[in-house]
């Protein structure tokens, strides 16, 4: 039968080996959740609160003859309006209008963020393939290609600008001759939109490039030596190796920039201009500055919520990659 030291010398090795404190007795994950809050307190004060004042004010009617900012309670009217372009005759431009895709800020956007985010990608990986080799002159090839990457939008705006302006740059010039731009591009929304992807490509290949290069400097050179000595092709390794293994940061790039370019606005109307080439951004921009504030509103929690559709979808390929679906 135990003595009463032997319970005593009990609790006391039983003190010694139990945790110091609450966070200890946490498992890994749980205790990762914890350090998450205080950051997750921080996107909800900065980011949700916003989001869920704006989401409130689309729910009200302009209130464009009143003291107020918003008018009384409509409910989702300001929403289907603009989906089902009964708003279109109020706005600088439609909403959404699939007779006129070119005039259309919601088309016009996904039209550019496709064609553009698709280019940049392609040719951002070629930049990164050959900045991942080892030559002389290497170091300044990559300060070259970042260049553009740094010229701020307004001049990029105003670089493209005058160099399809009729009568001071030569792109309309060269355009025309090839039979593909008007006489005057720069007020032409389909000349705009086509100058404005490429004024884009031109400066975001680089962001694209320097994503990539980080993934492709993660993988294990001994994989290339292996596959040489298998003698696996060029293509072979490129398939087997070199896409599979750069395919997360080629995906984080990919929502990086797709989540920029649905925001579109500096690069258009430093160019064409919103009357010209319409976009979402424009549409946020030219409803709030007309005071319909509740439009501007729903039109940039229609923006969010593709934005965040964009992004769910991302996370769920990420998701997959992860458990190596």
């Amino acid at each position: 039968m135990a003595t009463s030291d032997e319970h005593g010398r009990g609790r006391v090795r039983s003190a010694a080996v139990a945790p110091a404190n609450w966070t200890e007795r946490l498992s890994e994950q749980g205790f990762a959740y914890v350090l998450l809050v205080p950051t997750l307190l921080l996107v909800s004060t900065m980011a949700l609160w916003p989001l869920v004042s704006t989401f409130e004010m689309s729910l009200r009617a302009d209130a464009l003859f009143s003291a107020a900012y918003v008018g009384e309670f409509v409910g989702f009217e300001n929403y289907v309006e603009l989906l089902t372009g009964e708003r279109n005759a109020i706005l600088g431009s439609p909403f959404l209008d699939f007779g006129q895709p070119f005039q259309s800020a919601l088309t016009v956007t996904l039209i550019y963020v496709a064609i553009a985010v698709t280019l940049e990608t392609a040719i951002g990986f070629g930049q990164a393939l050959v900045l991942d080799q080892s030559f002389r002159g290497r170091r300044w090839v990559r300060v070259a290609i970042l260049i553009p990457w740094a010229v701020p939008i307004a001049i990029q705006g105003l670089i493209f600008w005058l160099f399809f302006q009729p009568g001071i740059g030569v792109g309309t010039d060269v355009m025309q001759s090839l039979g593909v731009f008007s006489a005057n591009p720069l007020i032409n929304t389909t000349d705009t939109l086509i100058i404005v992807i490429v004024a884009d490509v031109w400066k975001t290949s680089a962001f694209m490039a320097l994503l990539i290069l980080a993934g492709l400097q993660s993988v294990d050179r001994s994989l290339y030596e292996v596959a040489r000595v298998a003698g696996a092709s060029k293509v072979q390794q490129f398939r087997y190796i070199t896409f599979p293994l750069v395919l997360p940061a080629l995906l984080v790039a990919l929502l990086f920039r797709t989540i920029q370019s649905m925001r579109v606005y500096g690069i258009i109307e430093t160019t064409g201009g919103c009357s010209t080439l319409p976009s979402l951004t424009c549409l946020v921009v030219s409803t709030f500055r007309s005071g319909r504030y509740a439009t501007s509103a729903a039109v940039a929690f229609i923006t969010a919520g593709i934005v965040a559709l964009v992004a769910l979808v991302y996370i769920v390929k990420f998701a997959d990659l992860e458990v190596g679906t």
